[in-house]
């Protein structure tokens, strides 16, 4: 196409703006998001009020109703996801009814993301690298650089906008490499007048730096959706004004005299020295100067008490003085890239709902953790709080990949995934079965459909298949699954011991979705084992007995010392474990905690059997279920039948 000045090109007209690479299209119009594409259902997958739920499984659940009052009936949400799909499928229930939002993005394209991770109930230290998935989505956040990022700013800005309240207000936590370009990409989805302050936030660090100023300082840029928004205004207490004393230059107190209070020092001596006044009274403040916008708070050290190891972990005063500011309590906050849950945990504590979300499983894992302990802490002190529930994705991104990336197409899907784990495929009219897809090394290779779990039946169907069509030798089959049913290893121990043969079970990584992937890490799934405990009143409790973690998201070059560590002493690769024991026969309801325990910073102790002593209403079998989350944030999940016999059961 050709522009003239009869037909001038869209960005001839154009003033002072932003440009990014994505922004406008070939014929330079201006690219719009597609929120209905990325607008997914969220499944609920844990429901978490852990001491209720705990007074429950002991039979205390009336008195614990009783003597606990309840804020309201709204459930917090932690959701595991990438937070454009996550704001998009908020859109319909929450689309301008959050007070508040606080981001803190990736803003340091070199930043090193290698966190220690510790070992059991010893000091040991592992090096803890960027998971696969966080990995690819990071290589896609800087993939072309500075436009890149912008562009994911760009529409994740525009999402959170549309949730803000029209009183509400946004914070966005960069620094000084990206604060500007995020300045001007606020201006063009808030509007430039809807710019409140650009906050320093100073903290001591104790490194050298070579060749330039100490860098001490980060960058929160404060926008308003309105003119009409809430602020409370905060007062510095430590602050040389915050003295709750007068101080006079006149001390007769004489009937009828003409006395004059100031609160400035400089007004009241030149009022003094004018005359007009038998007595000046100057007062300072009681509450103090109010806060700045430059904001000098301690950074975490190693040392503090509120550090859970995480490495963009913000401290609490700093999130306390936002959430005070621009919420009321009761007010909905919502944080997009929680990290370590701070945000959640101050809003609990000051009243606020609050929602949070997460792409990687550790800062989930390590939220979870933190927010259960503030239940039990709030519980304990008597304090209100409110229960949350834990969210992701699941499936259904698999299926927009299928549905958008792949034209809805199963063998596509195929050809994908068995390319990806390096086996040949096998057109449809060379598979002596539609249950076989591929071969590698001279095994078939399975791959379950994108939204089914792999289970029992599948493993039957494939025996079968193979034993008919048997010479008698040992065979093997790759069966990869994006989702495994549980204790499925009971059933492939079983066929190999009966047929001689090998099921390899395999998880399909989530890494297959992303464009122009290359390779990706192929692993098998993790491997856990329970049994009941039953105590002479009849009560339950459950014990662990064998657990091999899930290395999906190891880096592959530690894999090898990660599996010698895990068959020396498997628990200490637990961190968190906990029971559900009204399961049911693998029901379609969220986990619901009962009891848990897990290992914190200070606590490196483990339980590996629970006190729960549940106390089932009746004799009879029932199903439990037992999650356990490793040290990397990756959960495994088995039930397990418990039978309770007629004369247990204490009236």
């Amino acid at each position: 196409m050709h522009y003239n000045a009869s037909h001038p090109h869209p960005f001839s007209t154009r003033k002072t703006e932003l440009i990014w690479d994505g922004k406008y299209d070939e014929h330079g119009n201006r690219r719009t998001l597609d929120i209905a594409a990325a607008t997914l259902p969220l499944q609920l997958i844990e429901s978490v009020d852990q001491p209720r739920s705990e007074a429950l499984a002991t039979g205390q659940g009336e008195l614990f109703e009783q003597q606990h009052q309840r804020q309201d009936d709204f459930r917090n949400r932690l959701i595991w996801g990438d937070n454009r799909v996550v704001m998009a499928s908020l859109r319909r229930e929450f689309s301008g009814k959050i007070r508040l939002i606080y981001g803190d993005p990736p803003f340091n394209v070199g930043a090193d993301f290698t966190m220690e991770l510790l070992i059991g109930d010893s000091k040991n230290k592992i090096p803890k690298q960027q998971s696969a998935l966080e990995a690819v989505a990071y290589s896609d956040i800087w993939g072309k650089g500075t436009d890149s990022y912008l562009h994911f700013m760009y529409e994740r800005l525009t999402l959170m906008r549309e949730l803000l309240a029209e009183d509400g207000s946004i914070y966005i936590h960069c620094d000084p490499t990206m604060s500007h370009y995020l300045k001007l990409l606020m201006d063009e989805v808030f509007g430039a007048d809807q710019f409140r302050n650009e906050i320093v936030w100073l903290y001591r660090k104790w490194t050298n730096a070579a060749g330039y100023f100490q860098r001490n300082h980060d960058v929160i840029l404060f926008y308003s959706k309105s003119n009409g928004y809430l602020f409370n205004k905060l007062f510095n207490p430590n602050s040389p004004q915050a003295a709750k004393y007068e101080r006079g230059w006149d001390t007769n107190r004489v009937s009828g005299v003409k006395q004059l209070i100031v609160y400035n020092e400089e007004k009241a001596k030149t009022e003094m020295a004018s005359g007009k006044y038998d007595r000046i009274v100057y007062r300072l403040d009681p509450e103090g100067t109010a806060f700045a916008d430059w904001w000098e708070l301690n950074y975490l050290s190693s040392k503090s008490n509120e550090r859970l190891g995480y490495p963009t972990q913000k401290p609490m005063q700093l999130l306390e003085r936002i959430i005070k500011a621009s919420s009321n309590e009761g007010d909905l906050v919502f944080d997009p890239f929680c990290g370590s849950g701070t945000t959640g945990a101050v809003a609990e504590s000051l009243g606020r709902r609050w929602i949070m979300a997460d792409l990687g499983r550790f800062s989930i894992h390590t939220t979870r953790k933190r927010m259960i302990d503030l239940q039990r802490e709030r519980h304990t002190d008597a304090k209100p709080y409110r229960s949350f529930d834990v969210y992701n994705a699941g499936k259904y991104e698999r299926q927009w990949w299928q549905k958008e990336r792949l034209k809805g197409a199963e063998d596509e899907h195929r050809r994908v995934v068995l390319e990806l784990f390096g086996a040949e495929v096998l057109a449809p009219q060379h598979q002596p079965s539609p249950y076989l897809h591929g071969v590698k090394d001279g095994a078939y290779c399975h791959v379950a459909p994108i939204d089914t779990i792999f289970g029992r039946t599948d493993v039957e169907e494939i025996a079968e298949l193979l034993n008919a069509n048997s010479d008698g030798g040992d065979q093997k089959v790759y069966c990869l699954a994006w989702e495994f049913e549980m204790e499925l290893h009971q059933s492939v121990e079983a066929i190999k011991a009966s047929h001689g043969l090998t099921l390899q079970l395999i998880r399909i990584p989530r890494e297959v979705m992303e464009k122009n992937r290359k390779s990706a890490l192929f692993l098998a799934p993790a491997y856990l084992h329970a049994e009941p405990v039953y105590h002479p009143d009849g009560t339950v409790d459950m014990r662990l007995t064998e657990f091999i973690p899930d290395f999906a998201e190891i880096p592959s070059k530690q894999l090898d010392k990660m599996r010698d560590l895990a068959a020396e002493s498997p628990f200490d690769f637990i961190d968190f474990w906990a029971v559900d024991f009204a399961w049911g026969d693998m029901p379609d309801k969220p986990f619901t905690h009962h009891w848990q325990d897990y290992r914190t910073s200070r606590d490196r102790t483990l339980l590996t059997e629970s006190r729960a002593r549940y106390a089932y209403a009746e004799p009879g079998e029932y199903f439990a279920c037992v999650r356990v989350v490793d040290v990397f944030g990756c959960d495994t999940d088995i039930t397990v039948r418990v039978e309770v016999p007629h004369g247990s059961i204490t009236p």
